[in-house]
This record gives C-alpha cells, structure tokens and sequence, in this order.
C-alpha cells in the first residue's frame, strides 16, 4: 500500500502527497470549487450509482462547521476522491470523539483508486488527531473493510445493515495519550529502581509513585520538581512562577500545608536569573509562602528546580485506590492557555487573587479522599493512570463527564497541564462539601481489576487510552 508523505501525518498540514503506483496523489482540504466537486462525485456515486440514498446524501454533518472535507487529486489537478471528517455528536461541548464518514473514489480514477482511498484514509486519521481526537470511528461497508484494517483499523462490533449493504463499524487507534506517557513517564521505573531498592531511598512502605515524600521523623512531606530548561530560556519569569506552582501542586495533593520552599537557577547572567527570580518571587507572595534559602549559578545554561516542604500529619497517598472506588477530577477551569503552549498549558493561577490560590491548594484536604494526585506532564488521563498503577488497579474516565473548560478541545484538556487539577479516588457518594468556588469537582469514573486507562463515551464503548502501566514502578 503506498505511504503518505510524512508531512501530512504531523499537525494539520494544507497539502499532503503520497506517492501512487501510476502518479502521485496529493491529499488538501476542500473549500469552494473542490467543496463544489466533492459533493457532487458524493451524489454521483452513493445517490445514482449504488442506490443508497434517494435525491441526496446530505446530513447534519454537512452542516457542522466543524466539518472538515479532505479530497485527493492527480497530479495534474483531476479530482480523484473524498471524504469528511466531523463530530460524533451535534453538541456545544467537543468531547474528542469524531467520525469519519462519506469516503468516496471516484470509478474513473483508474491506476490511482487504491493509492488515493488509502491516502484520504491516512489524511483524515492525520486530520482529526490535530483537531484533538481521542476517538475516531467510520461505518465502512464490509466490501471495504480489508482496506482499514491494512491500514490499522479494527472492528467495533459486528456487522450492521445501512441502507440495505452491509457495514463494519471500524475504529481507528488514537494513541495520543500513550505517546505522552511513553515520552513524559514510562521511563521512570528504569530510572527509580535503584533509589527504591536502597534501604534509604524513597518515603517508606506505601509510597511509590508520589510526586511528594514523606520526610521520615517528622508531620512534613517534601516534593522538587525542575522546569524543562526549553521553557526556562523561552519564558523566565513563567518558569519562575511555575516551578513554585507544581511544586505547590504536588504538597496540596497530599494534604499538606506549605511550609517553605528552596530554589535552584542556572542562567547565563545575572540579568537573566533576575527574570527568573522575579517570575518564582511573584508566584511565592502570591501562594504566600517563604523563600527559605537556594542557590546561584550564573555563566551557564538556563536550568531551575524548586524543593518544598509541607506539613501534614495524615499524608493523602497517591496509591491508596482500591476496585470500586469513585474516580473524581477537580480543576480549576478559569484562565485560559498561557500565550506560546496552545494545547499544552493552562494557565488558571496568574488571574486568581492570593486567597483564591491558597483556597485552591486545600481542595484534597477537604475531600479527604482515599488516594489523590495532581495532574502534571501526563495530563488528566495519564495522571489517572498513575493514581490507578500505585493502587494496583485500572482507571475507567467517563469522557462526557469529565470538567472541561467551554470551548477547549477535549484531547488538548485531557493531556495539558491545567494549572491546578487534582485526580482523587475514593468510595462511591463520598462527600465533596466545602471546595472553593473557583474549581469545578465531578466524579468521571471508577477504579476496576485490571491494568491501563480506558475512556468511556457516551455509547458506552471504552476505548484504551493507555494500554499497560504509565511509570512501570507498580503498585504501592
């Protein structure tokens, strides 16, 4: 089967080119004329040819503006085929669930059918993982099906009948997710083993897998964390501000009260470290919390890590979920995303007053739940994961029922770091009562035997999100 150039299966390009048997086939998206031309090779082909439809093949989808049209063409600019992708399901909400549907190849396209059936099949897959897909389906009739499974595609359930022909309802594998644990935390139970297996290392029996320990002795946990050294040159005083921020993420998923933190800056003069300091500084006042102490160096790469110590005495584990516990997910959804991490980074902290931040930071104290984490690089669901490694189960989010800001893509919410977000598992009914109101707090999901996160939508199907574990360092 010929391959699509690479150019097309990362973003959302304009064009995109496979190289056929006969001529290279280019794939583009449809507006005016070409729109024109693929409706009526849609009409010609599923109205007069097979019978499928009488007068017209039009539907909702036609008129969702979401809707995008992919069409293949020779590469002397005759139309070859097309297809369009578009939402599941008319709803104000995206909920990262699309299908594709109206595939069509024009019968005269001799030499060229396969090469571009199988190049708007690839575009279209490319397409609306770009627009933040999670899931992806088509209703292919059964005569077709051995072209999508070549190209991946699976069955999701038996054959149906549309339109008197037999179909496969066939779904595509979306791995946005396992791509983002595999390069974010897989590496992890590699890199820990040796730390775990000394007799001073880590925080005790029941704590693996938390983004805070517990210091031994002592009602305190302590957490560090560093900012990728990218984002330290890119925007100091934002990696300044964050480094105090997920640090602070990681001692209120515990429970705990901030007590202080100590800060680490690398930078290549000290005009540069100021804007550091300043952006950790701010985010400090802000959170009210003291700078105890750290350390300088200048004359070298950007590089910042922050250490901070909490107080607790009754320290919230990351792995204390058992099967049948309720999955919650509680955000704070106001902001929006920060200038230059479209997709990648919410920023909800930098408009809330220093009270509202502070409220904020005592959400799992309030909920007192069984196991709690923070939601960092892995985004909601890998951080589900992890909560459901730790307790030695699998994590099953109800998509639909997740909190999610109006407007955002839910596979670019679903896999950002939001700012504050907090997964908790706990019995099922456990009270929610005085969180601020500044966060939106939803039980999504529950814990079950087995191993992975899988995403429930609205038609009850559960789709894998991650197939095995997200760390590798198991259960605590």
């Amino acid at each position: 089967m010929p391959a699509l150039d690479h150019g097309i299966l990362t973003g959302l390009p304009r064009h995109g080119v496979v190289a056929g048997a006969v001529a290279p086939v280019h794939v583009e998206q449809a507006e005016g004329p070409l729109r024109v031309a693929y409706d009526a090779l849609r009409r010609r082909e599923f109205v007069d040819a097979q019978g499928l439809f009488a007068g017209h093949d039009r539907d909702d989808a036609d008129d969702d503006p979401r809707t995008v049209v992919l069409v293949a063409r020779s590469g002397d600019g005759v139309l070859l085929g097309g297809v369009r992708v578009h939402p599941a399901e008319r709803t104000d909400r995206d909920l990262g669930w699309w299908r594709g549907s109206r595939l069509v190849v024009d019968p005269a396209a001799r030499g060229h059918r396969s090469a571009a059936a199988a190049a708007l099949v690839r575009a279209a897959c490319a397409t609306v993982e770009g627009l933040g897909a999670l899931r992806f389906d088509a209703l292919v009739q059964a005569r077709h099906a051995g072209l999508f499974t070549r190209l991946g595609w699976s069955p999701r359930g038996g054959p149906v009948t549309r339109h008197g022909v037999r179909h496969l309802e066939m779904g595509w594998p979306v791995d946005r997710v396992q791509r983002l644990v595999d390069a974010t935390k897989a590496p992890l139970a590699g890199l820990l083993d040796g730390l775990a297996q000394h007799p001073l290392g880590g925080g005790g029996a029941g704590w693996v897998g938390d983004d805070a320990s517990p210091v031994p002795g002592a009602p305190l946990v302590a957490a560090c964390d560093a900012i990728l050294p990218s984002m330290v040159e890119r925007d100091p005083e934002w990696a300044g501000w964050c480094a105090v921020l997920v640090n602070l993420n990681d001692l209120a998923a515990m429970g705990a009260a901030p007590v202080g933190i100590l800060d680490a800056v690398g930078a290549r003069d000290a005009s540069f470290a100021r804007r550091v300091v300043r952006g950790l500084l701010d985010a400090a006042a802000a959170w009210d919390v003291p700078v105890l102490g750290g350390h300088t160096q200048l004359g070298v790469p950007a590089a910042l890590s922050v250490t901070a110590l909490g107080r607790t005495a009754s320290p919230v584990p990351g792995g204390g979920g058992r099967p049948g516990h309720a999955l919650r997910l509680t955000a704070d959804l106001g902001g929006g995303w920060r200038p230059g991490y479209t997709g990648a980074q919410w920023d909800s902290t930098t408009s809330r007053t220093p009270a509202e931040l502070r409220a904020t930071g005592d959400v799992v104290r309030r909920l007192a739940p069984a196991a709690a984490k923070d939601v960092s690089m892995a985004g909601a669901v890998g951080t589900a994961g992890m909560l459901a490694e730790a307790s030695g189960c699998r994590a099953v989010l109800d998509v639909a029922g997740a909190p999610a800001p109006v407007g955002v893509a839910a596979g670019d919410w679903l896999t950002c770091f939001p700012g504050f977000a907090v997964v908790t598992a706990d019995v099922p009914g456990a009270p929610a009562d005085g969180l601020p109101p500044t966060v939106t707090s939803r039980t999504c999901g529950e814990l079950v035997e087995g191993a992975g996160v899988g995403l429930r939508w609205p038609d009850g199907v559960v789709t894998e999100a991650v197939t095995t574990t997200v760390t590798g360092l198991g259960a605590a």
